[in-house]
Order: structure tokens, then sequence, then C-alpha cells
């Protein structure tokens, strides 16, 4: 399965990649509705947090909403979700994520659009 793999120290925080994903998936460029965050570190680099559908999220969902799909990508079916955010709390990345506008919590899918607008090379995709 190819995922969204980072290379943090070529990370510059423009935060195309969070905007291409927000405008994806929720049709708008707010960031705190990006599947992928940019974090400020405090010696000045950068933490890239994205799912790497490791699939400990799975086992947490109280409602089996969270599955891995066939082809390895851990997906949220929303209508399932009982929105307890217990996903949220739990995954060991960080890589889930919620907004006070949207009632189900959200993860990155691995579909790439965020990588093509990279102008740094700091995320691409990976065969794993």
């Amino acid at each position: 399965m190819k995922i969204v793999a980072k290379k943090p120290e070529l990370c510059d925080g423009c935060g195309i990649c969070e905007e291409t994903c927000a405008q994806a998936w929720f049709k708008e460029k707010d960031k705190e509705k990006s599947a992928i965050r940019i974090m400020d570190n405090p010696n000045g680099d950068f933490n890239i947090v994205v799912c790497d559908h490791c699939g400990e999220c799975v086992d947490v969902c109280p409602v089996e909403a969270i599955k891995t799909a066939k082809s390895g990508i851990v997906t949220i079916k929303d209508s399932d979700c009982v929105e307890c955010y217990s996903c949220v709390g739990f995954c060991p990345k960080g890589a889930m994520f919620k907004h006070p506008e949207e009632p189900v919590p959200f993860k990155c899918t691995s579909c790439g659009k965020c990588v093509k607008e990279c102008p740094t090379g700091a995320i691409y995709m990976e065969e794993v």
C-alpha cells in the first residue's frame, strides 16, 4: 500500500499541504480541517503529523466504524460513527482529528493530493 510519508527536515512550514487537504475534503482552506498538520518545534524546525495507517484506532472504536480496507488504508465510515472521539484521544501519532463544525473525526486517507502540492518534497508517497 502507498501512504503519505514525511521528511520533516525538508519542511519549510508553508502550510500548502494543510490547505490542499482541507480543500479536498471540506471544500475550504481551513487548516484546522486538514488531516495533515505541520507543527512548529521549539528548535525552529517542523513536525509533520500524518496517519501512517498503523491501525491502532481500529480496536478502540466501540461501533467498528473504523476499519482497515483491503488496500491496508484505515478508513472511517461516517454513517456508523457515534462521535465518541475515542479514536482521537487514542491515536498514538496524534493523527486523528476533530473540528467543532464537523461531527465525525477525520484522518488522512493517503489520497496524495497534498504530496502533489508540496514544494519541498517534505511529504511523499511511499510503498509500505
